[in-house]
């Protein structure tokens, strides 16, 4: 199974259009996880963009000059704050809505063009090699693309990762178990050539979420 695509230089860099409902890749148009999404995100939903810790402490440590890619992004207040950076940033979902959102306040701000908004299925879409300073991932979780997330990672850059843990099932029994990551998980996944900054639960969570920051090795 492919990772990630061979690297081609830079991801792409050019400026974003806002993605609208009635604008999103015709292989998306009945994607379950779409649907979902885009019905909570249409539902009076008010986002706050506010950065999500993790990613607050991911951009803090030391990294190399790169991008950022920011997987099952949702209206992430992440990316606009790496923007905000000066960071070229590449925020994938498979809402349309929620990409909108983000382009919208993208524009807002003065950062569309360091923000690219990608419509697609982190199942099927596949990252470039080693080409992100910084991958991020927070309320998500598939062991297939976590596995392609941490090829992503440029040497000397950073994996964050944030994710249900089983735990979270006492209170949402709902919550399917392939959407969780299980004991020692996901540290336990990543791949030679990366070093454990921590893992430990989300605070606040009382367990049920889970967070790993990993440094890939330079070279």
């Amino acid at each position: 199974m492919a990772q990630c695509q061979p690297e081609q230089g830079q991801p792409e860099q050019g400026r974003p259009e806002q993605c609208q409902p009635e604008q999103c890749q015709p292989d998306l148009a009945s994607n379950p996880d779409r649907l979902r999404w885009n019905k909570r995100y249409s539902e009076d939903f008010r986002s706050s963009f506010e950065a999500h810790p993790l990613a607050i402490r991911a951009l803090s440590v030391q990294l190399p000059a790169g991008p950022v890619l920011d997987l099952a992004c949702g209206p992430s207040g992440s990316a606009l704050y790496a923007a905000g950076q000066g960071r070229m940033v590449t925020a994938v979902d498979a809402s349309d809505v929620a990409l909108g959102m983000l382009a919208a306040q993208a524009a807002r701000r003065e950062l569309s063009q360091l923000v690219l908004v990608v419509h697609a299925d982190l199942h099927a879409w596949l990252p470039q090699c080693a080409a992100y300073a910084v991958v991020l991932c927070t309320g998500f979780w598939d062991s297939d693309v976590f596995a392609g997330a941490s090829t992503a990672v440029r040497p000397g850059g950073i994996l964050a990762w944030e994710a249900f843990t089983r735990v979270a099932q006492v209170d949402r029994p709902s919550l399917p178990v392939q959407w969780c990551v299980g004991r020692g998980e996901p540290a336990s996944l990543l791949p030679p050539g990366f070093d454990v900054i921590s893992q430990e639960d989300a605070p606040g969570s009382s367990g049920a979420k889970r967070q790993l920051m990993a440094k890939r090795r330079p070279g």
